[in-house]
């Protein structure tokens, strides 16, 4: 009895443990997740401005431009996978990733080839890990995205995109990230980015009224090339924000949960050693007991 007493203490002094430890990084993501939620509110109104844009030149003007042009075969597609550099934090890097290895399975269906560019240490560990190959990554700063990071990424990319195919570019380009819904709910979204899809275009007009009338100065074209490295630099860089704080949100729900889990062993162990305990006082008065009834006999 008294060795299982023990058993039960010490594992509810290591329940205690880990409780304090999951109850600290729970408080350390419920302050960041402010912040990360601020800078996702600041990004929104300019992502949606350079988008509107964006969406004017290419819907209301009659130009080819090699961002918004669709390959008649294409045979190569780049997945750029957003994933953290820590986890603790539920099913947030393997939905994301789980998203991406879907995406691979229907592009290699339809006949592309497919390579990887990764952001956050996670992402890399699963390739290494599965020893997938890949292009480049990003590791670091996850948690606090820099707008320097996205600029390299979009550089990257789109010089990749720009490149021949048969000196190893891409013919479309597809981002997957986990999108912050609420502080319980992070929803895994994939865009593609190259060619430009018009994902947030700009209203219909009013059929009962005249057509808007748009001038590009000096030219469709011009604007184009000023514009579409500077739209493709604000996604990715909202995809990072978005990503920041589902993962915050992600890592207070796993640690809240965590903490929970601790208390209910805690109190589970607790019973059982209160149990163990008072079987053993039962057991030291029957014995007493017992001896006593053998020294009255003896007598």
């Amino acid at each position: 009895m008294g060795a299982q007493l023990r058993e039960y203490r010490a594992r509810i002094r290591s329940a205690q443990t880990t409780k304090k430890i999951t109850r600290a990084m729970e408080l350390i993501s419920t302050s960041r997740i402010q912040k990360a939620q601020q800078r996702v509110r600041a990004s929104n109104p300019y992502a949606r401005a350079v988008t509107h844009a964006v969406s004017a030149v290419a819907t209301f003007s009659n130009v080819g431009h090699p961002l918004t042009t669709e390959a008649e075969n294409p045979v190569r597609a780049a997945i750029v996978v957003f994933s953290s550099d820590r986890g603790l934090a539920g099913a947030f890097n393997s939905q994301v990733l789980r998203e991406a290895g879907e995406l691979r399975n229907r592009l290699e269906g339809e006949g592309k080839e497919v390579v990887h560019y990764l952001v956050g240490r996670k992402a890399v560990g699963y390739f290494a890990f599965r020893r997938r190959s890949y292009e480049k990554e990003w590791i670091g700063g996850t948690d606090s995205p820099e707008f320097e990071t996205a600029q390299d990424i979009a550089r990257t990319i789109v010089d990749r995109f720009v490149q021949p195919t048969d000196e190893g570019g891409v013919d479309e380009i597809h981002i997957i990230y986990n999108r912050f819904v609420s502080m319980l709910v992070q929803e895994p979204e994939t865009v593609r980015l190259l060619p430009l899809e018009i994902v947030e275009g700009v209203e219909e007009p009013d059929r009962s009224g005249p057509l808007p009338l748009y001038e590009f100065e000096p030219d469709a074209n011009t604007v184009l090339d000023a514009l579409l490295p500077v739209y493709i630099e604000s996604r990715i860089f909202n995809a990072m924000l978005q990503s920041a704080a589902a993962k915050h949100a992600a890592t207070q729900k796993a640690m809240k949960a965590a903490s929970d889990n601790a208390d209910n062993l805690i109190g589970d162990y607790t019973r059982l050693a209160n149990n163990a305990r008072q079987a053993e006082i039962t057991q030291q008065i029957a014995e007493i007991v017992g001896g006593a009834d053998a020294l009255g006999s003896a007598r």
